[in-house]
């Protein structure tokens, strides 16, 4: 049963390919212009260049080798939400930017996601994607399963087809607002990410069959190749039919661009928020 969201009118960005610190840095500095009444809730999509590994906010960095990430190009960056390690490459990433009393943030972070997921499971489900399997995981994994990367095992209310997770996601609140960020991938090997983690060669061995087997690709889930443009416009009517919103293209203002300019050089490639944990 749809939830009787009222009708509301949000900003689009599709902000195309950037590198992980410019990725994060405008995420939070649009969390920043929501909470000053700037902007509208916002929906953004974007991309990662060159491939980036993101860390969860408490994740130790111990955990990432950065000596190999440096030999293949490989960027890297502390995200501002929670949860493990994820490979940005291939992949549809999505933001949602909005006031932690709007309707479609309503309860905590567990029944955000609910709410917010819905949008992720219309826009599989849309014509132009017809994934008519994706649903909703409904528990979460036991700590003792939880391993370095994002994609081992789904949490509350992420998307998953045929119980593969498809879309990781994770959010933070901070002054009244809720940033909830997520990856879509679309192609590729999901177990990639074990390269630029540093576990055994036998614990290496057994998280990338993990991850072989609990996660999936877009393209592996259609059979066809899938494109950033074409995923972006699927999710976007899924999020527009399913949350009940107008969604008007823009732009970043003049403030969210210094705003995120500032936040990039201090904090996004500062090795004191990347690597001190």
């Amino acid at each position: 049963m749809s939830e009787p969201y009222p009708p509301a009118r949000w900003r689009l960005l599709n902000s195309g390919f950037a590198d992980g610190a410019t990725n994060m840095a405008v995420d939070e500095a649009i969390l920043r212009a929501v909470a000053e009444k700037l902007v509208p809730p916002t929906l953004r999509f974007y991309g990662w260049e060159p491939p980036c590994v993101s860390l969860g906010y408490n994740q130790p960095a111990a955990e990432v080798d950065f000596e190999r990430c440096r030999r293949d190009g490989v960027d890297w960056v502390r995200r501002a939400t929670g949860g493990r390690a994820i490979l940005h490459t291939d992949e549809l990433t999505y933001s949602v930017v909005l006031p932690q009393d709007e309707p479609r943030a309503f309860g905590g972070v567990v029944e955000s996601y609910r709410h917010l997921s819905r949008g992720l499971v219309a826009g599989l489900a849309s014509r132009r994607l017809n994934v008519a399997q994706a649903d909703l995981q409904q528990s979460a994994p036991a700590k003792s399963a939880l391993s370095a990367a994002c994609f081992d095992v789904p949490s509350h209310y992420e998307v998953t087809v045929d119980g593969r997770k498809l879309v990781g996601s994770a959010q933070t609140r901070r002054l009244g607002v809720v940033l909830q960020h997520g990856t879509l991938p679309l192609a590729g090997d999901i177990a990639r990410l074990v390269n630029y983690l540093k576990l055994p060669d036998a614990e290496r061995d057994t998280l990338r069959g993990k991850l072989a087997a609990r996660a999936t690709t877009l393209e592996a889930v259609l059979g066809r190749p899938i494109g950033f443009d074409e995923a972006a416009q699927a999710m976007r009517a899924g999020f527009a039919a399913a949350l009940r919103l107008e969604l008007a293209e823009s732009r970043l203002t003049p403030q969210e661009e210094a705003w995120a300019a500032e936040l990039r050089a201090a904090r996004y490639r500062s090795p004191e928020w990347n690597e001190a944990r």
